[in-house]
């Protein structure tokens, strides 16, 4: 948990294209004459791209902090207008240097195979032409958390977030969560339009990437940048398939118990939230730092590190918690490459979710804690897949140590079972997601009209959020719109279904054995992405696996435990 010490570059200089450039061109002048040469411009080459990566890091971290700050926008923009597209040619030129190395062949090729497989593939990818486009991506992407961070109701006269405004949903007064309900989607109406054409500017902008690289398609092209070597997109046709055979049943069945509990005759889409059993929403803190504070604790009744990891990030101020207007909107954990340690950004409105969100980033940051000693940057350069795990498992496994949270056994017993009832949800969410990606990424000269069919059809196949839409068609068709994945990390998202079905597995041997699931998850935590994802899921102890089988005996698994929680 210390700051990795430079040896390769001063210790403090200001980052710019103009000060990081000699470094580059002697890293490509230097000769390389034996493998032990070749293993310590590897390490100082991790050295600069992680230097470049903190720095990033930091600009970006600030912007979405507040996005109303016109000189944090500027810093962003400086770096991917003036520095990203300015090194990457550089970055390719080291990547042609290393692969023709001949000492390449006596590195330890079980050690650097994913290393060694990335670097080729980013050759392969790589376009002159491209590198504009891609810096014009990085500026285009960025006007979602300005246009979504500027959103904001007034209720009872007093003026909420979007995410704030998210609580009334959980009001046992069906009027209050249909007022808030109203409001929030009238708001979202507003940018409607906006945000159709910032999707049609960057769809357009992406299908064109991908032409450069010789692809027939942006998603053809995603699937290698983002390195999946170990599914295709076959095989998320069938994930989708197995989704609505396996999962979309369930969530039908709950939602017709939740209308019968609620006695009404139809759920409408303010209906989803409130608790069934009629009581007040959960709440489990009372502001970020109480949030904090007991997730420390959480963590370390779980395991001792994992609570470090908490407390070290406390320390250190590495934590925007709560919810503001002017703040971007979501969550993330983001790693800082140099210091080993990670910032965690949400949008807390003091909801039970946020319980779940802050757990979910805690996994991601305890994963870039244990990694952070790995040899080289590239080595931390986790696949989707493997980081979600890391995280969406937290939220399952932290389970039991939920009392820091809730002193009431059955206000404990509500939030075990809403969590596991949101586990379920988030499949079919992520399918829709996924899904709505192939067909936009596949028709990329769709209108908006043919993008708006095309999302109603997906979603209706998936139980539509299992609600009635009568006199809402026009929310349903743009509820897309508040994903912010969709704008700012094309196909980012079928990792967390995979992860999900992960997680289960990493909780079903938890409730079998903890102390071995906690050690099997941190070891397999430790290995980065040093190994195949296959093999990484083997160290924590379960599958690989998203087949319609595996899905099945899993959900099987999260019914039976729910049903001890009633």
């Amino acid at each position: 948990m210390t700051t990795n010490k430079r040896s390769f570059l001063p210790e403090h200089f200001e980052i710019k294209f103009e000060t990081i450039e000699p470094f580059y061109k002697e890293l490509l002048d230097r000769e390389i004459d034996s493998v032990e040469t070749l293993i310590h411009w590897m390490r100082d080459r991790s050295e600069l791209e992680a230097a470049l990566e903190e720095d990033f890091a930091w600009r970006y971290i600030k912007m979405t902090c507040d996005t109303t700050d016109e000189k944090l926008l500027a810093d962003f923009q400086y770096f991917a207008t003036e520095i990203e597209p300015k090194i990457a040619p550089h970055t390719n030129e080291l990547n042609k240097k290393f692969i023709a190395s001949p000492f390449v062949e006596q590195l330890d090729q079980q050690k650097y195979f994913i290393y060694i497989r990335s670097l080729k593939k980013q050759l392969e990818l790589f376009r002159e032409k491209n590198i504009q486009l891609l810096s014009d991506l990085q500026v285009e992407q960025q006007k979602f958390a300005a246009i979504s961070g500027a959103m904001s109701v007034e209720i009872n006269g007093k003026e909420y977030t979007l995410e704030q405004a998210a609580n009334f949903l959980k009001d046992t007064d069906r009027t209050v969560r249909k007022e808030a309900y109203d409001k929030i989607t009238a708001r979202r109406a507003q940018d409607k339009d906006k945000l159709d054409d910032l999707y049609t500017s960057l769809i357009k902008l992406r299908h064109q990437v991908a032409k450069n690289a010789d692809f027939e398609n942006y998603r053809d092209y995603a699937f290698a940048a983002l390195g999946r070597f170990d599914y295709t997109k076959e095989d998320c046709f069938a994930f989708h398939e197995a989704i609505e055979k396996v999962v979309v049943p369930i969530l039908a069945e709950q939602a017709e118990v939740r209308r019968e509990t609620l006695k009404l005759d139809k759920l409408k889409p303010w209906d989803t939230d409130v608790d069934v059993t009629g009581k007040p929403a959960l709440k489990p803190f009372n502001n970020g730092q109480e949030l904090l504070d007991k997730s420390i604790l959480c963590f370390e009744k779980l395991h001792p590190y994992m609570g470090s990891c908490l407390k070290t990030m406390k320390e250190k101020h590495l934590v925007d918690l709560e919810s503001r207007k002017g703040k971007a909107p979501g969550g993330y954990n983001y790693p800082l490459a140099e210091t080993g340690m990670p910032f965690i950004f949400m949008n807390s409105a003091n909801s039970f979710r946020d319980l779940t969100t802050m757990v979910h980033e805690g996994g991601h940051a305890v994963h870039t804690f244990i990694s952070s000693d790995l040899e080289l940057n590239d080595f931390k350069h986790l696949t989707s897949e493997v980081a979600e795990l890391a995280s969406m498992s937290m939220e399952l496994i932290s389970m039991d140590h939920w009392d820091e949270f809730f002193t009431n056994d059955e206000d404990l017993l509500r939030a075990k079972r809403d969590q596991l009832k949101d586990v379920l949800k988030t499949l079919p969410w992520v399918a829709i997601i996924d899904c709505f990606q192939h067909w936009v990424y596949t028709h990329p000269e769709h209108t908006t009209a043919e993008r708006t069919q095309a999302w109603t059809g997906i979603y209706k196949r998936f139980g539509a959020g299992f609600v009635e839409w009568t006199d809402y068609e026009s929310v349903m068709q743009s509820i897309w719109q508040k994903q912010l994945h969709l704008f700012e990390v094309p196909f980012y998202y079928i990792e967390y279904a995979i992860a999900q079905l992960g997680a289960i597995a990493v909780w079903k041997n938890f409730k079998q054995h903890p102390e071995k699931a906690v050690e099997d998850y941190l070891a397999a935590l430790k290995l980065g992405y040093t190994k195949t994802i296959g093999d990484i899921y083997k160290t924590a102890g379960i599958e690989f696996n998203f087949s319609k089988k595996y899905i099945s005996d899993l959900m099987d698994f999260v019914k039976a435990e729910l049903k001890k929680l009633n």
